[in-house]
Formats: structure tokens, C-alpha cells, sequence
């Protein structure tokens, strides 16, 4: 599948009447095993690209070339429509814009790009937002970056858990006449916030953040959410994974007797085994 056809799902998505949860995925492997579980979206955030690359915590320590190489490495491996957090842009409207571009060649088929000032200025003991002004020119920097039509573009925001309710109305206002296509949101924590969030939405919303109270699939759909993000156990599972593996190889483990590994057959699934060793019988023998 061409990266039209992935984006094409992408929006099927914002355009349907259902709120999906996408696959928290960080390389070919967990994409591969996402894609063969049925997921109708990928998730690809600033947060697992920072352990994945650099097995760094999310302090935006990652560049904008490494997080577009793991992205396209991703998206040749398998044809999981991937969705993007793209951080703050790597800076300012300009480097807004030189991400877009990175973004839509990597063939991801959504990006959001946030209001938070990032990396976190020396000072500052809280997360802080740019100016609104400063927020609506990046988002119409974004837009006008993008090539394909296809590549959906969501605004994001934090501001219902950094400034307070009025502000985050304020700025899903102003968002939605940048021309994205979506207003992706964090730190809503109430019916009463998303009721206000969606009331003042004239887009599909993206919630980065779930609470119990907010958590039901048919409520998020009738708020117009159309994608729920559950956070990136996989990743964390994945590191615990090793860990337990590698612990129990140097108390004295043998390799036969380790437990939890991957049924016969699953890697030789995810590797894509067949189709290579078809390709070596027809070309190398």
C-alpha cells in the first residue's frame, strides 16, 4: 500500500463515527505485530522515539533527522496508517514547516505539532505554553508545508491541564481556522471539560490523555474524538521484556527453559522470513 492509501485510512478514521485507540509502536517489529492485530492506527510519539533512539526519557533530546529515519524505517516495514506526536515542530514556524516536509516523505500519515514551549527553558519549573499568536502561526506554517493534501495535520495543545479551561477554549478557537484538520488535546480530565472542548471544536478532536471518568468509547465518539491514545505500555513492556530475559540468562537460565518467549512461527511472521528467503531463492541461487 502507497502512503495515499495509508492516509486515505487515516482520515476514514477522522471522517468516521467511531473513537479508535491506536497501537502505541516504535519500530518495524512493533508495527508488524500491530498491523497484524488489526489496529486501525499506529501511534509513533516524542516519548517512546526518545527511548527507542536514545533510551533517553522525553526531554526532547532527539533530533529531527533521527526521529525522521525511525519514522521511515517504520513505515517501509509495514502498512499501518502511523500517526506522529512531532513534538513542538524542533522549533520555531520555519523548522515547523521542515518537519511537515520530513513527516509527509517518511509516509506518516497524521502529525500533530503542539503549543508547548519546548525544549523547557532554564527557569521554568512547569510546563509553559507559546503566546497564542505565536501557536497560530505555527500551526498555519504546518498547513502550508504540507504537499499532499492526503497528510492530515492536528493542532495540539496542552493547555486544559497547564492554563486552565479558558485558555485551552481560547486556543481550540483559534486553531480551528489555521486550516488543520484535527485538535489534538492533553490533560483533559472531566465530562465537563471534553463537553467544552467539544463545543468549541469545529474539528475531529485527538486525546492524548484518558481518565476513568472520560474513558468510555461511545462517550469519546459522541464528543467527536475520533482517535484516544492509551498511553505506551508496549515500549515499557518491551524494556521489561529484556530486562527479565537478560536477568534470568545471567542467574544461570538455559536459553530452552526461558519463559514468555515468541510462539513458533511469530518471529519468522514479524521478520517477514518467507518473503525473503523466496526472494533469495529467486535471485541468489
Amino acid at each position: 500500500m502507497r502512503y495515499r492509501q495509508r492516509r486515505e485510512k487515516a482520515r476514514a478514521v477522522l471522517e468516521g463515527g467511531l473513537c479508535v485507540h491506536p497501537a502505541s509502536v516504535h519500530d518495524p517489529l512493533s508495527a508488524r505485530i500491530a498491523e497484524e492485530l488489526g489496529f486501525e492506527l499506529g501511534m509513533f510519539a516524542g516519548s517512546t522515539a526518545s527511548l527507542a533512539i536514545l533510551g533517553a526519557p522525553d526531554l526532547i533530546l532527539i533530533t529531527l533527522s533521527e526521529f525522521a529515519e525511525q519514522c521511515r524505517r517504520i513505515t517501509r516495514a509495514a502498512e499501518l496508517p502511523v500517526v506522529v506526536d512531532a513534538d513542538h515542530g524542533y522549533g520555531n514556524a520555519l523548522n515547523v514547516m521542515r518537519t511537515v516536509e520530513e513527516m509527509e516523505q517518511a509516509g506518516i500519515a497524521a502529525l500533530s505539532i503542539e503549543d508547548t514551549e519546548l525544549p523547557r527553558p532554564f527557569g521554568a519549573g512547569a510546563p509553559r505554553l507559546v503566546p497564542l499568536e505565536e501557536g497560530v502561526g505555527k500551526m498555519r506554517a504546518a498547513v502550508a508545508a504540507r504537499m499532499d493534501p492526503g497528510l492530515a495535520i492536528f493542532a495540539r495543545t496542552g493547555a486544559m491541564g497547564i492554563t486552565g479551561l479558558e485558555d485551552a477554549l481560547a486556543r481550540i478557537r483559534a486553531y480551528n481556522a489555521t486550516g488543520v484538520d484535527g485538535i489534538f488535546l492533553t490533560g483533559v480530565r472531566t465530562r465537563a471539560e471534553l463537553d467544552a472542548a467539544a463545543e468549541a471544536a469545529r474539528l475531529p478532536l485527538v486525546l492524548g490523555t484518558l481518565t476513568e471518568e472520560i474513558s468510555d468509547r461511545a462517550y469519546l465518539a459522541s464528543r467527536g474524538v475520533r482517535i484516544a491514545l492509551q498511553g505506551h505500555a508496549p515500549s515499557q513492556a518491551a524494556a521489561q521484556a529484556i530486562h527479565a530475559t537478560l536477568k534470568a540468562l545471567r542467574e544461570g537460565v538455559k536459553p530452552a527453559d526461558l519463559p514468555s518467549l515468541p510462539p513458533k512461527g511469530a518471529m519468522a511472521r514479524w521478520t517477514r522470513e518467507a518473503a525473503l528467503s523466496e526472494a533469495a531463492a529467486r535471485f541468489l541461487e
